[in-house]
């Protein structure tokens, strides 16, 4: 059996299991569950394309703000796989890392698990060892054989579901919905925030298939006031609406008492970096989101407009993998100033020039992102950094007192 004695030899061995290493199967988490045992957590899981970190988020703060312990998992990262883990929103410490992948490891079949089902394991370790009164768990990619749908919630909340990864999950919105819809257990509760018809449908045909009841959000909780949330952008009013929809139904199942104003806390108490986050460096003001499709670009022009805000200039990156098609009017349309496209590392990153040359003669590529941030005459508006939250990931590196509220 393998063990770690530090937490770079940890990282090490996460990093050669491969980051980007998908093996769409429950059979390795299921058979690690029934091996450890970890039915004693409560678990809410948020399954979507868009928005799930957010609600995530939302939903956690109002379970904190009334009392609950709550350990949630969230990706990616952005600077170190520990912010995945949390307990009351503090990271484990690197020590811990080390003493729950340890246990993980002895377990039989641990040694078999992907980089994703290998933390989705330590989590649920984790979350039971602290006591959390309840486990909220993102999705990773899809929803029926992602790792975390091995655990059977107690709630499952559906954002929206939009085009992203067609190459695993299907060409159309319906493979992707039908695929996402797929975390609906049987004679379970989901609850949905808005989508489109097609997605939709495919919500309500899974849950009649399994006898499950689906729940819609707005039936649950009226609107939220944009101007209090702790997340901003008009997009975040229907993720808070969803969370907070979520959390009264769950409140309400378990007999845990609600109050309006610990709500309105909760939600203007929330924090997740790199969410239409505004921050200022070396004079100039930088609006950081991870808007990283088509649907989350149209969300992010639509809260631009909602705040009256005209970036300067953007700053723009992908993964190759995207399919630019119908991002690349919405990237014009963010700016009427220069588009630079900068270099990002990794064997998944785009080709910035010939990403600059798609998008067109506004656009140039630069060879980092600190040259882009640094490059240039000052503009009117400030700069706009998305695309990708492994762009935003540079960012950070770069600037980490970000991260934190």
């Amino acid at each position: 059996m393998k063990r770690f004695s530090n937490y770079s030899e940890l990282t090490d061995y996460m990093d050669r299991l491969g980051l980007f290493h998908m093996d769409l199967s429950l059979a390795r988490m299921e058979a690690f569950r029934d091996a450890r045992g970890l039915s004693g957590v409560e678990t809410v899981h948020v399954v979507g394309t868009n928005g799930k970190g957010s609600t995530t988020t939302f939903f956690c703060s109002l379970a904190r703000a009334h009392g609950l312990k709550v350990g949630t998992f969230t990706s990616p990262h952005f600077v170190s796989p520990r912010e995945r883990i949390q307990v009351n929103r503090r990271m484990l410490t690197e020590a811990a890392w080390v003493d729950l992948a340890n246990e993980v490891m002895a377990v039989p079949g641990g040694e078999e698990l992907t980089y994703f089902e290998f933390q989705t394991c330590l989590a649920m370790v984790a979350f039971e060892r602290a006591g959390v009164d309840l486990a909220v768990m993102e999705a990773g990619l899809g929803g029926r054989y992602d790792a975390t749908n091995v655990f059977r919630p107690g709630l499952t909340l559906f954002t929206p579901i939009g085009m992203d990864h067609e190459q695993i999950l299907g060409p159309t919105l319906g493979d992707i919905a039908r695929d996402k819809a797929g975390a609906i257990h049987e004679g379970g509760v989901a609850m949905t925030g808005p989508q489109e018809p097609e997605a939709m449908i495919q919500l309500q045909e899974r849950a009649e298939q399994v006898r499950a009841r689906l729940v819609y959000a707005v039936d649950a909780a009226g609107p939220v006031d944009r101007e209090r949330l702790g997340l901003k952008g008009i997009h975040q009013t229907a993720n808070a609406r969803l969370a907070l929809a979520g959390w009264r139904w769950y409140a309400a199942g378990r007999s845990i008492p609600t109050d309006r104003v610990i709500e309105a806390f909760g939600l203007e108490s929330a924090f997740l970096p790199g969410r239409f986050q505004r921050v200022e460096l070396d004079g100039r003001e930088i609006i950081l989101d991870g808007a990283h499709n088509a649907h989350a670009l149209k969300a992010l022009n639509a809260a631009l407009d909602a705040d009256g805000i005209r970036p300067g200039r953007v700053i723009f990156a992908c993964l190759r993998d995207k399919t630019l098609t119908d991002m690349l009017p919405l990237i014009r349309t963010l700016t009427d100033g220069p588009i630079l496209v900068p270099a990002m590392e990794g064997e998944r990153a785009s080709d910035n020039h010939a990403l600059a040359s798609a998008i067109g003669e506004r656009a140039s590529a630069s060879e980092s992102l600190e040259a882009a941030l640094k490059s240039g005459p000052d503009t009117d508006g400030p700069t706009l950094v998305c695309g990708s939250l492994y762009l935003l990931s540079e960012f950070y590196i770069l600037y980490p007192r970000f991260l934190t509220a």
